[in-house]
């Protein structure tokens, strides 16, 4: 293992075998500080979420996951949650002993994202320089997340991503100090394409209304790339403000362009507003070029399906997590959050609760919250089996969900198995709103970093700071 941080006084004492888990590293009386070192007995996460706006639903269901999550590194939890299935690539437990982190009881601080970007700028920059925050997390899209990171890596402190599916976020605004765990926008195209085939057939004109981000931007672009590769035309992309709240000036227009596909490229309460609106607009019975009218949502999750009710089903999308994988980690994760909060989780809160777990296990590892020492935990590794690629290296994990894990060391990129999902017909109960009709194998949505989608950009060289 070469040793990359020894200009800043780390000193790598190698991997066990098979690169699943690097020793700790050592740092030297002679080491620079870095930013916000804990100095007490107890240590500062920012969880900066969407507590206002169209994405608060989601952000809500974040801040209830990372509470839990504290709870659990702290050993205060009524259980252990995913501390108890959460394990390395050799199926060795983790570092996580339930007695905070590096020993240091866990304490947090909160912002509220607005779900824009000079907010989440400003929240995230208060939780640094007034809260001592080691750690920044969260974010339910893709723009403030894309700002957040760049400002955690001029201020060198750790950003473990929340929910940002945008190809940006590990493509071309890509930064060493920041982390997704969340999949992305080409991974929702490649899981859905062959699904949408099978239902629909070759031989479909889709119409987009698209939020006008970056998220949008490129989520209509993997859909449109993957559904022209299988014979789809394209009639129409027309870009929606964020918060629009009434779509229906948007939806007249579809009926008469042609189109028998409408895909909806929206999120949180955009996308419930929309598909509303949509079926009020008689779509989902409508006919068009001898076919039945079809909606897709390329991302949608528990919470949007509750939201938007009877109009969800039948619908197809993707998605990160759902609470109903039968694995022993997402079980024990649902038992834990619903036996605290009285229902299941949403893919937003789950998506924050591993990353939590996974950053704490990294400065487990590295024996430091130096964010470089961090950063190397988190990039050393094997990669994944039965994936020929020179990309494939970087840490393996397991027991969070969805299968063996790939934090690629080359683009901080989580590489796992991708849910597609449809609306249930007939639910069970008013959490029981999505079917699993797929799970996308990691083989399939897999791509290199420099694949055109995510070009531009370099992920460069991990700042300590101060």
């Amino acid at each position: 293992m070469s040793n990359r941080f020894t200009r800043r006084g780390v000193i790598k004492t190698g991997a066990v075998a098979g690169g699943a888990l690097a020793l700790p590293t050592i740092f030297t009386s002679q080491a620079r500080a870095f930013t916000n070192e804990p100095t007490g007995d107890t240590v500062t996460l920012g969880f900066n979420v969407p507590q206002s706006g169209a994405y608060a639903d989601e952000g809500a269901d974040q801040l209830r996951a990372y509470e839990l999550a504290v709870e659990h590194l702290n050993g205060t939890g009524a259980d252990n949650g995913m501390l108890e299935t959460f394990k390395y690539a050799d199926g060795s437990p983790t570092a996580l002993t339930g007695n905070g982190i590096l020993g240091k009881r866990v304490e947090y601080v909160t912002g509220d994202t607005q779900t824009n970007t000079d907010a989440a700028r400003a929240s995230a920059r208060s939780m640094i320089e007034k809260d001592g925050a080691t750690l920044i997390t969260g974010g339910s899209s893709s723009g403030p997340a894309v700002a957040v990171q760049a400002l955690c890596q001029e201020a060198g402190v750790i950003f473990m991503a929340g929910l940002t599916h945008a190809n940006d976020t590990t493509g071309k605004d890509k930064r060493a100090n920041g982390f997704r765990h969340f999949f992305n926008s080409y991974m929702s195209g490649a899981a859905l394409a062959p699904v949408l085939e099978a239902a629909y057939g070759n031989d479909r004109k889709a119409y987009y209304l698209t939020a006008d981000y970056n998220w949008g931007y490129t989520t209509e672009q993997a859909i449109t790339e993957a559904t022209e590769a299988m014979g789809w035309e394209t009639v129409n992309k027309v870009l929606t403000p964020v918060g629009q709240g009434d779509f229906s000036s948007y939806i007249t227009p579809v009926l008469q362009s042609g189109a028998d596909t409408l895909v909806l490229v929206h999120y949180g309460g955009d996308m419930v507003n929309s598909l509303t609106n949509a079926v009020q607009f008689g779509l989902r019975e409508a006919q068009a070029n001898g076919k039945d009218f079809q909606i897709i949502v390329p991302l949608f999750s528990r919470l949007m399906a509750r939201g938007a009710g009877e109009n969800i089903k039948g619908i197809f999308g993707s998605t990160n997590w759902h609470w109903s994988l039968p694995d022993e980690g997402s079980q024990a994760f649902t038992r834990s959050f619903g036996t605290k909060y009285g229902f299941p989780p949403s893919q937003a809160a789950h998506t924050v609760y591993c990353q939590t777990l996974l950053y704490a296990d990294a400065v487990e590892r590295a024996g430091s919250f130096n964010p470089c020492a961090v950063v190397e935990a988190l990039e050393t590794g094997d990669g994944l089996p039965g994936i020929d690629s020179p990309s494939n290296t970087g840490f393996v994990f397991d027991g969070l969900g969805n299968g063996p894990t790939l934090y690629r060391a080359g683009d901080h990129q989580c590489f796992k198995d991708v849910l597609v999902v449809k609306g249930k017909e007939e639910p069970e109960s008013e959490f029981d709103l999505l079917e699993i009709v797929e799970v996308t194998p990691t083989e399939q949505v897999w791509y290199e970093p420099d694949h055109p989608q995510f070009a531009g950009g370099q992920l460069g060289e991990c700042n300590p700071g101060a």
